[in-house]
Order: C-alpha cells, then structure tokens, then sequence
C-alpha cells in the first residue's frame, strides 16, 4: 500500500490549510495517509551561525526522512504577506541544509486556502517556482478561495470547487 504524508505551510492550531490538506487527503483511495504538523518538529530560527555552533536539529532530519519514506505528498501553504508562513519556511530551510533536493522527486498536490479571494495565489505561485528546484514533482495544483464560504463540517461546499479538486486528486493518485 502507497504512504503519503499530508501537511500544512502552518503552525497554526486551527489551520485552515491543514483542513483542506486533510480533506484531500481523505480523497485519495487506498493510500496510507500520515497527517503531520509542524508544530510536532519544533525547531530554532535557522541561521548559519546557530548551524555552524550546534548542527543541523534532529526533527528537521525526522521531517526529511518521513518525506523520503513516503510515496506522495499533499501540502497546503499558508500565505502570509504574500509568501510561506514563518514555520514552513523555516522547516524547508533547515532541510535544505541536509538534502537540496528536498523533495525527492515524490509526486505533490500543492494547494493553498485563504479567507480571500485569491486562494493563496501568491504562494502559490512562489512554490511552483521555488519547489521544482528541489525535486518536487508538482501534479497538480489547487486553490481555495473564501475559505469560510467554500468550507463547512470538513469538507468544500461549493459543488465546482469541490468537483475541480476531486479531478486534481485523482491525477494524483495515478501518479503515486
């Protein structure tokens, strides 16, 4: 049976982007799901200082590895100012220091929520730039715009979004 690890660009307790990557996930069939949180791989502020006097910290190697163990990835980021939220980015950052290639050429649904309009578009955007340079193998990509009008009770409402992200989640899945 196929693993795949399902996470949030948020260390936010009540994460809108965690529930729609749980939820997608919910929608992959006959899949292993491992739903992570950052919050569980605390780690200090990177800076090359701080790596250079004490290491690289043992959970960015957990993280690392529980991506290199899995056959496929659904990662929601959250977008703040326009780009990842602190915790992601710090996260990815001390990975990097480890493996460049971060990603493992696994496949990925990349998607964002936000409370507005734009679902996330910025970084969005910012990550099917950044994330190919890691080996990250984008399938597909989603967003969800208006979260509080588009999401309830755990699951999209809105029959298009939700119809559009079921076709997005079944190209994923053949890819795993």
């Amino acid at each position: 049976m196929k693993n795949i690890i399902v996470f949030a660009g948020s260390n936010s307790k009540t994460s809108i982007n965690k529930q729609l990557a749980t939820y997608a996930s919910g929608l992959v069939e006959n899949v292993k799901t491992d739903i992570l949180d950052l919050n569980d791989f605390e780690l200090p502020l990177f800076g090359v200082d701080l790596e250079k006097k004490s290491g690289i910290p043992e959970p960015a190697h957990q993280f690392l590895k529980l991506i290199k163990e899995s056959d496929g990835i659904v990662l929601s980021l959250a977008e703040h100012n326009g780009a990842y939220s602190t915790a992601f980015k710090n996260i990815f950052d001390w990975m990097s220091r480890i493996e460049a290639k971060t990603f493992y050429g696994k496949p990925m649904l990349l998607m964002a929520a936000s409370p507005g309009g734009r679902g996330g578009a910025s970084v969005l955007a910012m990550a099917q730039d950044r994330f190919p340079r890691h080996d990250a193998h984008i399938v597909e990509t989603f967003s969800l715009p208006f979260f509080g009008d588009n999401f309830s009770e755990g699951k999209i409402v809105n029959k298009d979004l939700n119809s559009a992200l079921k076709n997005k989640v079944q190209t994923f899945q053949k890819a795993l």
